[in-house]
């Protein structure tokens, strides 16, 4: 049987933002965790060894790698061609120029010559002669919809009618390559693509080019022994018959916290004609962890943070601390404290996020359709307000004093109203002219012996609240 090794989407060079720059070598660690983790991919394929090494394509973060990251890669690749073992680097998404137009970075290889790789960056069969006989691998790149069509053919189409011409032409064209195929070879399909059923991961968010849904129904063929893809970060087996399997190995790192729950690994294979058994090998990653806490009704903020903190096993992880408060409760936190309890960690981020006093929940006995009143609905709100206990007796004081004022005013008006009908129905006018002017400032006057606590007079004598 062929022993082959499947991995895909390296991302070497990807979450710098999630390390920190190693003080001896001068590289940020998360690359240095990468290289790691490629160095374990490597160091499995010759230590077995494997016939064949399969990669699914999106080796760099873009197709413009700085050039120490593009050497780190190629160092590990390099050990496979020390050790004689075939290499098919697949073309992702990520490793195209201009969305597919100008090359790939991993053509390099090609170009170089390297023994025994090859770069699939287009539709193609390859015949492969390994250590324990041969094998065919087609190798199906990352197509975009530029690659398959022109823009006079697509115009005027919606488009669910671009992407159903473009799956039209691809099942053509894969078509062609599979009645080349020769029947008695085991058979590889190695795609770089988006079924219509896949989980998604990070990939989502990282997209580079604008491809397209391929139909999973298109990559059940009888002529294929294993289907080996990349592109989706996360480990799956898209067809539970195995005839044939349909595996993303996954992403060989966390990538970003998308991926904080996923498991990391590589694919081990073993392939004869119409016969395969495969093997999921997770890999030794760090951990990324999340902490969130919502302490907007603590009344000790700081130990509620550091509660949550102590639950969690942030012991060389990438973490980041999300935590709700109120605007109030700012000066509760101390950050230095806060720095000290996360030291542990890799790496790790505060996001504080304030929690707004209009997104409160509405209290059900203070809903429009009830008829409270007042004291009793300030009473209500105040038990709900923890903040404000230690006031609540001096607001309902003021409250009650504010009401006794404004219904001795209203009194008094009406009062004066009462008076003015009276006089307009018993005097003459002008006795109402003369006596007019001392109603209205009866009538408007504060009351005796009212005070209004918590106001003081301007200078403008209005009232304005302290």
């Amino acid at each position: 049987m062929i022993k082959i090794l499947h991995l895909s989407d390296i991302h070497l060079g990807s979450g710098f933002s999630h390390g920190r720059v190693n003080p001896i070598t001068g590289l940020n660690t998360r690359l240095e965790d990468f290289v790691g983790t490629l160095s374990r991919c490597i160091d499995r394929a010759i230590a077995e060894p494997v016939d064949l090494v399969l990669f699914g394509g999106d080796a760099f973060p873009d197709a413009t790698p700085p050039p120490f990251v593009q050497q780190a890669f190629a160092s590990q690749f390099r050990r496979l061609v020390d050790a004689n073992i075939p290499t098919v680097l697949l073309v992702g998404n990520h490793d195209q120029h201009s969305q597919g137009q100008g090359g790939a970075s991993l053509c390099i290889y090609r170009t170089l010559g390297v023994p025994g790789f090859l770069v699939g960056d287009r539709l193609t069969t390859h015949h492969i002669q390994t250590r324990n006989g041969p094998v065919q691998i087609v190798t199906l790149p990352w197509l975009t919809r530029s690659a398959l069509l022109t823009r006079p053919e697509t115009e005027g189409l919606s488009m669910a009618e671009v992407n159903q011409l473009l799956i039209e032409r691809l099942t053509v064209a894969l078509e062609g390559e599979v009645r080349s195929l020769k029947s008695d070879v085991p058979t590889v399909l190695l795609g770089h693509l988006m079924t219509d059923n896949a989980n998604l991961g990070a990939e989502r968010f990282l997209a580079v080019g604008k491809g397209f849904t391929i139909p999973l129904s298109l990559l059940m063929r009888s002529c294929f022994d294993y289907v080996a893809l990349g592109h989706v970060h996360r480990h799956q087996n898209l067809n539970k018959s195995n005839d044939p399997p349909i595996i993303y190995p996954g992403s060989i790192e966390r990538v970003d916290f998308s991926e904080e729950k996923e498991d990391k690994g590589f694919v081990m294979v073993q392939l004869e004609r119409g016969h395969v058994q495969w093997e999921f090998c997770p890999l030794p990653v760090r951990t990324f962890c999340t902490i969130e806490a919502d302490v907007s009704g603590s009344t000790d903020a700081q130990a509620t943070l550091h509660k949550a903190i102590e639950k969690k096993n942030i012991q060389d992880a990438v973490v980041r601390l999300i935590y709700k408060l109120r605007s109030e409760q700012l000066e509760q936190i101390d950050p230095q404290l806060l720095h000290q309890a996360l030291s542990a960690a890799h790496s790790y981020t505060i996001s504080p996020e304030l929690v707004s006093q209009l997104a409160r929940p509405r209290l059900p006995e203070l809903g429009a359709s009830s008829s409270t009143d007042p004291m009793e609905a300030l009473k209500a709100y105040l038990n709900n307000r923890a903040d404000l206990k230690d006031i609540a007796a001096q607001m309902m004081e003021a409250a009650q004093n504010l009401l006794v004022n404004d219904i001795e005013v209203w009194t008094a008006v009406a009062t004066t109203e009462t008076r003015t009908d009276s006089l307009l129905k018993s005097g003459p006018p002008t006795r109402l002219s003369s006596a007019m002017p001392s109603l209205l400032d009866t009538a408007m006057a504060p009351p005796t012996n009212t005070s209004v606590p918590n106001q003081s007079s301007d200078r403008d004598g209005q009232l304005r609240l302290l």
